[in-house]
Formats: structure tokens, C-alpha cells, sequence
């Protein structure tokens, strides 16, 4: 069965952005966080499952790297990988989506895992945003938790696990720290 993989920058008090969306406190000039997590990704996932906000920053930018001289050719190879994997998009209020290979789902998230997660294929992820992502959460959509844990508390922000309520228990099956402070952990769900 298909897996749903979480894919987030947490703070070590647990949210995944600031009370304003603010991201400026992740660690984005660590190349060897992305050597250890994306190519994971890359062998097994083939869909991804963003809402709407971060699907239209991904529409935004991702096409345009491999246009821009300056991007490293790593980065270049995921975009193309970006654009190439299927994309299911939950919205409430888009009526399209016309980057390549994007779909809008046609029933509430929960509905159109479940229904994913039986039909034949490779492993979906969720690269966030705050709210899809503590969807996700809540409903024990998520199989595997894979965070780059920074070494910032943010005090206050939107939290991933907010609206759980029973307990989840994990089994950590990867982990890597790197000079930057940030911890990458890869947590199986103990079902």
C-alpha cells in the first residue's frame, strides 16, 4: 500500500511557521540536509498533495529555475522533478490549476487519501502547508514523518499538531544532524 510521507520544517516547539505564515527562521544554506532528504523522495514518492497557498508559491517558483543560470544543477534536476510528479491540490476556493501535471481534488482530503492510498502506485507527500498538513495529522492520514527539526523555539505559530488529540506513536527509523543545527528524522507511524 502507498505510503503518505510528511515532508516539514518543524521548530522544536512544534510549529511549522510563524503566527504570520512566516518562514524567514528555517535553514534553507545547509546543501547537505537536501543530500540526505530529497533524494529519498525522489526513488520513491510519485504524487505530491499540497493546498492551495504553497501549491501557488511551488506554480510560482519552481519553473523558473531551471530558466535561471545561477541555480545549482541539483536544484535544477528537482525542479524538473517538481513539474514532472503528478500534484493533487485541496482547495476550497481555486476552480483551476494549470501548472503541468496538476489536478484539483474532487472530494475532502481524507476521502481522496484513503482512496489513493489503495490504487497502484508509488508514495505521495506532503510538503505542507500548515493547515493541510495538521489536516493530515488529526486524521491519521500520515505514515511517516519526515521534519527537519530546527534549533529554534518560535514561542508561538502555527502548530502541526494542534488538533491531535490521541496519542501517536512513532518508531524513528533515520537520522542525521548537521552543522547548521538542524536534525533530520524520519519517524514511521506505529499502527
Amino acid at each position: 500500500m502507498r505510503k503518505v510521507i510528511l515532508f516539514m520544517h518543524v521548530s522544536l516547539d512544534g510549529f511549522v511557521c510563524g503566527p504570520n505564515d512566516e518562514m524567514d527562521w528555517t535553514t534553507m544554506n545547509d546543501d547537505k540536509i537536501g543530500e540526505f532528504l530529497i533524494p529519498d523522495l525522489q526513488r520513491t514518492v510519485d504524487t505530491m498533495l499540497v493546498g492551495r497557498v504553497l501549491y501557488q508559491g511551488f506554480e510560482q517558483f519552481w519553473p523558473t529555475v531551471p530558466e535561471n543560470p545561477k541555480s545549482r544543477p541539483e536544484l535544477v534536476e528537482f525542479a524538473h522533478w517538481m513539474a514532472d510528479t503528478p500534484k493533487v491540490v485541496f482547495s476550497n476556493t481555486l476552480k483551476e490549476v494549470k501548472w503541468k501535471n496538476s489536478s484539483l481534488a474532487k472530494a475532502d482530503p481524507a476521502t481522496t487519501v484513503h482512496q489513493m492510498k489503495k490504487e497502484p502506485g508509488g508514495d505521495m507527500v506532503i510538503f505542507g502547508g500548515a493547515s493541510l498538513a495538521a489536516h493530515f495529522a488529526k486524521n491519521n492520514l500520515i505514515d511517516e514523518y519526515r521534519i527537519k527539526l530546527e534549533p529554534v523555539v518560535l514561542g508561538k505559530g502555527k502548530s502541526l499538531y494542534k488538533d491531535i488529540t490521541d496519542r501517536v506513536k512513532l518508531k524513528l527509523i533515520k537520522s542525521k544532524s548537521f552543522d547548521s543545527g538542524v536534525t533530520g528524522l524520519y519517524y514511521e507511524v506505529v499502527k
